[in-house]
Formats: structure tokens, sequence, C-alpha cells
């Protein structure tokens, strides 16, 4: 299986094939990919740089355009799509049905693959994509059973992609809009989720308050490090309980499901973190591709020993096993 790894950065980029990365995905500094936080992604010149530095060692770099475009601004993705064609992006990952359809006639030999963002969960809506406009890959949403991501291998003919650790959403991804209720901006259409331009810290009384577009998302003692604002990992009241009411901090490891997912037909394995550090990306690839070299060898992955990297420094197997909350 291919090991698909996240670069924020050129430097995030140079670091995850130096550690194995197979393929790396990244985007533009802009609003056409599902990370658009300030200090991350690449221009041009960047990408044409990473490219030449990620063949030259033998990884591909797959390049996320993967938000919906604005209605009258469309340019921008189309230049975006043009873009990585001309600078030999292995793949492009679109999430619009308008952009792929663009894509598919006005960059035909350019290899599509089709976003998490579509939330394609069921063989139908692949087989749509992948017979109308040349979708090779599908990146699958975390909301399947391995036994679900089974049962559509045995309808496709694509590759089908699929996460093994970092962050998780509640929602099918593409179709939340926690973000923008609050403030205005969605990875759907703006490339931000919990945008740090409207988070507000405050100290009230014994407590530092977390605040994203003035809705308070937790209250932590002042001497306890306060949590980024995320609404949906936020801290509630619900009646007589306080806590997590959407989601629990905690990151998907998918380790030790490796074996099942490749019987399961799955091609590639992803790992979530544009926006995470160098270190943790060197550590998270390094483990991963040990443990992809040992499924292949027929070995049971190793322990990576990955909870420090994790969020709440708890790991979760997510929805592959339809045990968690």
């Amino acid at each position: 299986m291919e090991l698909v790894c996240p670069a924020g950065t050129p430097a995030a980029l140079r670091t995850a094939v130096t550690a194995g990365a197979q393929a790396v995905y990244c985007g533009f500094a802009d609003e056409t990919n599902a990370r658009n936080f300030p200090g991350l992604n690449f221009s041009r010149a960047e990408l044409d740089e990473a490219i030449d530095f990620a063949h030259t060692r033998g990884a591909k770099v797959l390049v996320a355009i993967n938000t919906f475009p604005r209605a009258g601004a469309e340019t921008l993705w189309h230049q975006a799509v043009a873009d990585a064609d001309t600078l030999g992006a292995d793949a492009v990952i679109l999430a619009d049905l308008g952009l792929i359809a663009y894509a598919a006639d006005r960059h035909p030999d350019l290899r599509r693959h089709l976003s998490v963002q579509a939330a394609a969960a069921n063989p139908d809506a692949v087989n749509f994509y992948a017979d109308t406009f040349g979708i090779r890959r599908v990146v699958l949403p975390r909301v399947l059973t391995v036994d679900e991501i089974r049962a559509i291998n045995s309808e496709i003919d694509i590759e089908t992609e699929v996460f093994v650790f970092g962050g998780l959403c509640v929602m099918a991804e593409g179709r939340c809009s926690l973000s923008s209720y609050a403030t205005g901006l969605s990875p759907n259409m703006n490339g931000v989720c919990s945008p740090a331009s409207h988070v507000a810290y405050a100290e009230e009384g014994p407590e530092l308050v977390a605040r994203l577009g003035g809705f308070t998302i937790h209250r932590t003692p002042r001497d306890r490090s306060a949590p980024y604002p995320t609404l949906c990992k936020g801290c509630f009241t619900s009646g007589p309980q306080t806590g997590h009411v959407f989601e629990d901090p905690v990151s998907l490891d998918a380790t030790d499901l490796i074996p099942a997912l490749a019987k399961a037909g799955v091609t590639a394995l992803k790992i979530e973190g544009r926006q995470r550090s160098r270190a943790y990306v060197e550590k998270v690839v390094r483990a991963f591709r040990t443990a992809v070299e040992a499924e292949a060898r027929g070995d049971a992955p190793p322990k990576a020993a990955l909870a420090a990297l994790a969020e709440g420094q708890a790991a979760t197997t997510g929805a592959y096993a339809k045990i968690w909350r």
C-alpha cells in the first residue's frame, strides 16, 4: 500500500519524503484547499521546487484543490488546476463537481483523485465520479467501517485511500457547517475550520476562557493550558452535565487495522496533519512506513508509540470498528 503523508510547508514536504513518504499531499497558499491557514501551503515557485525534490527521490506530489469554488471566482480554482498540471503534480485532489468536470475537460491527462470533501461513501457515488470524470482514486470519508470499505471496493474499479492517523471530524467531510455558523468561514468554501482570526482568549476570574466567533468553547483553570477552541471539540454544558458534547479530543490511530484494510482492497493509507510540525510529520511518517513494510512482509504492524502525538494523548480506531461515540 502507498503511504500518503501531509506537507503544510516545503520544509515539511522534505521531511516527509526523507522519512519515507511514498506520496505527499499539499496545497497552494490560498482558499483553493481545505487547510488555508496563515503560514501554511506553497507558492507556485515553492511547489515547483518541492515536486522536483520529491520526484528525484521517487515520491509523488498530490495537490489538494478541494474546496468548493465561489460563484464568480471560479478562475482562482481553474488556475490552481492549470498550475498543478504545468508544475508536474502527480495528481490533483478535487471535491467540487464543476471543478472536476473542468479538470477532466481542460486537463484530461492530469490524474484526478476524489477528495474526502466530496463525501463519496457508497459504490454508486464512487462509480459516478469514475465513469463520468475519469477519477482514478477516491479518498473515503472517515465514517465507514472496514466491512463497508470492503463492500465498496468489491463494486468499484478505482483505487481507494483511507485515513489511518490524525485528527478526526464528527461530521461527514464536506458537509459540516459548524465553523461557518460560528465565524462565517468554513473548510468547505474558505479552507478554514475554526480560523485563528476569530479566536479570542480572556482571563475571567480564576478561569481562562477560549472563544470562537464570540461563542465560549472552553473554560479552563488559569494554571492549565487551554485547548484551541475548535467548535466540535469544545466543552459545553448540557443539562446537568458539562463535557465534550460533540467529540472527545482524541486522534485516529488505525495502525492495528492495516492488515484488515489491505485485505479490504485499500490502495493507499493517508496521514492527516498539514498543520502539524516537522517533528510530528517525521515521527508519524517513519512509524507508518515501518508498519506498511511489515504488512507487505506479512508481519503484524509494530506498536508505534504515537500516543504523545495524539490529541488529548488518546487514540481511537474511529468509525472503522463502530465503537467510537
